[in-house]
């Protein structure tokens, strides 16, 4: 899956010593003054907006922070020694970077209450613009949806309902087409039907992928549909993307960027091949045990298919009134002369399974 680059957006990180809310690029709280800390963790704001300055894309794109080994202060990517104490970097650790922080979220400007004075400040602000003071993440955040209880109960009696149903399901199909009954019967009447199918030459119709069409098919209608997905553009293809969502860059930055992949479509085509295709049947019926097949008058450009079809039918009388047996068994059906006695395994709906005489 390929991953889209959008652009970039300023996170923010909360102050552990007053709770100010900072921008992410800060290395002092603006609220208290109070260093940021190694361990501190970028966090999005509630609505984001992606970063048009120059300067600050810049920022972005550097790379992650390191942190001094020494006096802990932070420095941008690149840095070879300590803005603060000039400690050397040979061998310091960057910031970790590669988290998803979470969706990318834009839209129209909310407003939020100061948690000091209660002015309307935009959902932006790090300070009131009226008192200075810090906008805390209490004062932006809502605390997430809670499911409700009663929801989380169901789950298990949905699974315990469906279960219980699919094993009555079961044993009732057991009982309606497996379980059988013997039953005696007597041979009342036979009969049978003999079916050959008779076949013509000219054009099928089909339906394929363009590159699948034999080479004596003619095509008669073809139109785009989908055909299979690729993580890189192709020729013929659309581009299917997922919530954009933001990667902390570790430099109080995060990248916005969305997993896409690519629907490919290829021509799908209606087309005709010349050759056999059953146009008609014959058919020879009677009773009796000699069954003969049908001789029908073909025209020219007609033949016999090579898949007839044999129907034997025995009638039995039972205590329980007729039943009917149907087989393709040529030398089963000729030993069911009229008269003779047969066992028969009859199934709850009535339908006989099996014979023996």
């Amino acid at each position: 899956m390929a991953q889209k680059k959008i652009g970039h957006v300023e996170l923010q990180w909360t102050c552990p010593n007053c709770g100010g809310i900072n921008p992410g690029p800060e290395k002092t709280c603006q609220a208290c003054g109070a260093p940021q800390p190694e361990d501190v963790e970028f966090e999005q704001a509630e609505r984001q907006e992606l970063i048009t300055d120059q300067e600050k894309l810049s920022q972005a794109s550097a790379g992650a922070d390191i942190h001094c080994p020494y006096c802990g202060t932070r420095n941008p990517a690149g840095a070879e020694t300590c803005s603060q104490c000039g400690g050397d970097f040979v061998g310091a650790t960057k910031r970790d970077s590669g988290r998803v922080v979470g969706a990318f979220k834009t839209g129209p400007v909310k407003l939020v209450p100061c948690p000091r004075c209660g002015a309307d400040n935009p959902d932006t602000a790090k300070t009131c613009e009226q008192c200075g003071a810090p906008m805390q993440r209490d004062a932006v955040e809502q605390a997430p949806a809670q499911t409700p209880p009663a929801a989380r109960k169901t789950f298990p009696w949905m699974v315990i309902g469906a279960v219980i149903a699919f094993v009555a399901l079961c044993a009732l199909l057991y009982f309606i087409f497996f379980r059988t009954d013997e039953v005696r019967g007597t041979v009342q009447s036979v009969t049978w039907q003999l079916t050959i199918p008779i076949e013509t030459f000219g054009p099928v119709e089909y339906q394929d992928w363009e590159d699948q069409i034999p080479a004596d098919g003619s095509i008669l209608y073809c139109e785009d549909k989908y055909h299979h997905t690729e993580d890189q553009p192709t020729d013929n293809s659309v581009e299917v993307c997922g919530t954009p969502y933001n990667v902390d860059t570790g430099s109080g930055f995060a990248e916005v960027v969305q997993d896409c992949e690519y629907e490919v479509y290829e021509s799908f085509c209606e087309y005709t091949v010349d050759e056999w295709y059953v146009v008609d049947t014959a058919v020879s019926s009677g009773a009796g045990f000699n069954p003969q097949w049908p001789v029908p008058d073909l025209d020219d450009n007609q033949r016999l298919g090579d898949s007839p079809e044999e129907e034997y039918v025995i009638v039995f009388s039972t205590e329980d009134g007729s039943k009917r047996f149907v087989t393709s068994n040529f030398d089963l059906y000729k030993q069911a002369g009229i008269g003779t006695t047969w066992t028969l395994e009859v199934n709850q709906i009535d339908g006989v399974v099996s014979i023996e005489r």
